[in-house]
């Protein structure tokens, strides 16, 4: 398991050093950082988030510039907002960007703020996630692509369309990863009745 946690970590560090915390991507086609064919969403959902990304990404660069460093990733229609600024302002200025995005059903703002973040703390984020990543494909009773992961200063966010049981594994699982500061929980929570209505049959 450790050679295929290292393949994992270095895959992923050599895909998105480049920009960042972007989400993580392993495998088959992707869609706003999580495989189509297992992906709990709707198509149509799936693209509107992706959207949500791309847009509220062009926003906050068009009326923002350098002044902040900002990660936007959607799923469902919830915006969660990572990185920093310089100061309250531009803070909340970001929160109302992204709002004003449309299909935006909620914004989660965890924007620090605080001096941006350096390439050398990013490229760290970079690791922890494929870490988080590798660890829950390494957990046999969890379907790590249900599973959306940013990593932002050492903090790791977990999205998804999850039951109870699974966001507490997949919770206890990050929080035992080295170098994780803190876990944030960002879910959709669901009954085993309805994990089981939207699973597809084999």
């Amino acid at each position: 398991m450790k050679k295929l946690t290292l393949a994992l970590t270095a895959a992923v560090l050599a895909s998105t050093l480049a920009t960042g915390c972007a989400p993580l991507l392993i495998g088959g086609a992707m869609v706003g950082g999580v495989s189509v064919a297992t992906d709990r969403r709707t198509s149509a959902t799936q693209l509107e988030d992706e959207t949500i990304e791309i847009k509220a990404g062009a926003r906050i660069r068009e009326q923002l510039g350098d002044k902040v460093h900002i990660n936007v990733n959607s799923y469902n229609r919830v915006a969660l907002i990572t990185g920093e600024a310089r100061n309250e302002a531009d803070r909340a200025e970001v929160e109302r960007i992204v709002g004003s995005v449309e299909n935006v059903t909620r914004v989660v703002n965890e924007t620090a703020v605080t001096m941006l973040s350096a390439l050398s703390g990013r490229s760290n984020d970079v690791v922890i996630q494929g870490k988080v990543k590798a660890s829950l494909i390494d957990a046999r009773d969890l379907l790590s692509n249900a599973f959306y992961i940013v990593v932002e200063r050492g903090e790791v966010f977990l999205m998804g369309r999850v039951t109870e049981r699974e966001a507490n594994r997949a919770t206890e699982i990050a929080r035992g990863i080295n170098g994780v500061k803190k876990v944030v929980r960002v879910f959709e929570v669901i009954s085993e009745e309805e994990l089981a209505r939207i699973t597809p049959k084999k």
